[in-house]
């Protein structure tokens, strides 16, 4: 079953055409026509059923359903997906319609049951949506894998409502294969700014640090997740993709449920956050995305990522909260020094 689909009258994102006019500080990834036009040969599909090393480090240009049949068998070691909403969106030359839960349901299973052969048995999944949707996930989902968890995110962006809830969270379910599964809680440590700085009877500190930047804490990561930035104008990550997840998000996932050289699938690519971020932590990734002018972005970005290796709100190996001191502009350039080497 396809996900139903409308062609929009006109397309809000024509990259590759044309120029936007930007604000100086604006620091949005763009696309130009000649970059577009440089990056659409390296466009490819697959046609035939792969071996392992034919997806190693691709991005297919192509719909999602048309390349599962073609994936090896037990390749993925961890799935990301982020799927359409169950909402009337328009992502450039497709625009999506808003279903019925049991339909959106129905076409969730038409893909995820596909991806049951290619993952590992000790693979872990993640599947993002909004409260429309979160239902049908979990619904569908443990139809074929166990359910370990639902991380609920803070969007912090959000139109207010006069007569309901301004809608600033999103879900990820997290599933896996089997009960044998990787999972690495110290390679996702959160530091706290400290609040309250309890002292033990010496007057030395309890469970927090004091430094030059302020008093911290190194925490177990939750399943709510408030230090996350949705990108913005001014940050070198984002893009004119309409829901485009954090680098950070992805960093967490990937950190938490994949090894180095690992690989890292995205059946819906986006603009390439997922392969993007894969590539900086040392990971395989193979994404799959039917719009052309995204993939192009996406493979900019993969190239972006051989140079610059930085995470926004990631440093020396610790995740830090939302407008956390330490992640400063200083900071940050020294990162990014220090992971590109």
């Amino acid at each position: 079953m396809r996900f139903p689909r409308d062609k929009p009258v006109v397309s809000f994102l024509i990259m590759a055409n044309g120029d936007q006019s930007r604000a100086p500080l604006n620091r949005t990834l763009t696309l130009s026509g000649a970059e577009f036009e440089h990056y659409k040969p390296e466009l490819r599909q697959l046609e035939a059923p792969a071996a392992k090393v034919e997806v190693y480090d691709r991005v297919f240009c192509q719909d999602v359903f048309d390349v599962l049949t073609k994936l090896p068998d037990r390749s993925v070691d961890l799935m990301f997906a982020d799927p359409p909403y169950n909402l009337t969106k328009s992502f450039n030359d497709t625009k999506f319609r808003e279903t019925s839960v049991d339909e959106y349901s129905e076409w969730l299973d038409s893909w995820l049951a596909q991806t049951l052969r290619i993952l590992k048995p000790t693979a872990s999944i993640y599947i993002c949506g909004d409260w429309r949707s979160s239902a049908a996930i979990h619904r569908v989902g443990q139809k074929y894998f166990l359910p370990q968890n639902r991380i609920t995110w803070e969007r912090e962006k959000g139109r207010g409502a006069k007569s309901n809830w301004k809608n600033c969270s999103e879900d990820i379910w997290f599933f896996t294969v089997g009960e044998d599964y990787y999972f690495n809680v110290e390679a996702v440590m959160l530091k706290r700014n400290v609040i309250a700085p309890y002292t033990h009877e010496n007057g030395e500190p309890k469970d927090w640090t004091e430094t030059e930047d302020g008093r911290f804490r190194v925490t177990h990561p939750s399943n709510l997740w408030t230090d996350l930035t949705v990108p913005y104008w001014s940050m070198p990550e984002n893009t004119d993709h309409p829901t485009q997840k954090p680098e950070k998000l992805l960093a967490k996932i990937i950190l938490a449920s994949s090894k180095e050289g690992d690989l890292v699938f995205d059946p819906f690519n986006g603009s390439g956050t997922t392969t993007a971020v894969a590539k900086k932590l040392g990971r395989r990734y193979l994404g799959v995305e039917v719009d052309e002018t995204y993939c192009c972005l996406a493979l900019k970005r993969l190239d972006l990522a051989a140079d610059d290796r930085s995470i926004q709100g990631y440093v020396d190996g610790i995740f830090w909260e939302r407008n956390a001191r330490k992640v400063s502009r200083k900071g940050a350039k020294k990162t990014a020094k220090t992971q590109s080497q």
